[in-house]
């Protein structure tokens, strides 16, 4: 293949909220932009529904990962079979993301750094060393965060280091 790169973007459908949540996740990470939104127009109406110069797409940026917010109508839900993984370096950004991100979102989806938002899309807020303390399954350090890991909500930093330790 020669010529132009492709590129990605996670697409997310919403009933009808797409604007509303590029609105969201665009005021909780600091290097976000929302970079263009296209409307319905007359055609295709007998398909999808939508009235025309309403909301179909918004296009935004979070941290440099490209999503698009996509009004397709009720038919498709969220799963926690995708989520985004927000890796933190410290505790202050995993508080940060969490409530920001958790702010009306289902509390009982909130398990082992795992959340789901207001619109239902999960979300990991996770500390950037979790891999390496994890890495080698059939190390005792590994199995200690683990099972720290297991009993918590939201990551706490500080205790899975210390259990990664031994300490």
């Amino acid at each position: 293949m020669t010529g132009k790169i492709a590129t990605m973007q996670a697409c997310l459908w919403f009933d009808d909220q797409a604007e509303e949540a590029a609105k969201f996740y665009t005021s909780i990470f600091k290097d976000s932009q929302i970079k263009r939104t296209q409307y319905y127009t007359n055609s295709g109406q007998e398909v999808h529904g939508k009235p025309p110069y309403s909301v179909l797409t918004v296009e935004f940026s979070l941290n440099g990962m490209e999503f698009m917010a996509l009004n397709g109508g009720p038919e498709f839900k969220f799963s926690e079979a995708v989520s985004f993984v927000v890796n933190c370096d410290s505790q202050d950004e995993i508080d940060h993301y969490w409530e920001k991100l958790g702010e009306g979102g289902d509390k009982t989806a909130q398990v082992c750094g795992w959340l789901k938002d207001r619109y239902g899309v999960s979300w990991q807020i996770s500390p950037s060393e979790l891999p390496d303390w994890i890495d080698d399954p059939h190390s005792e350090a590994a199995k200690r965060v683990m099972d720290a890991l297991m009993k918590m909500g939201k990551l706490d930093i500080a205790t899975l280091h210390s259990a990664y330790l031994g300490e």
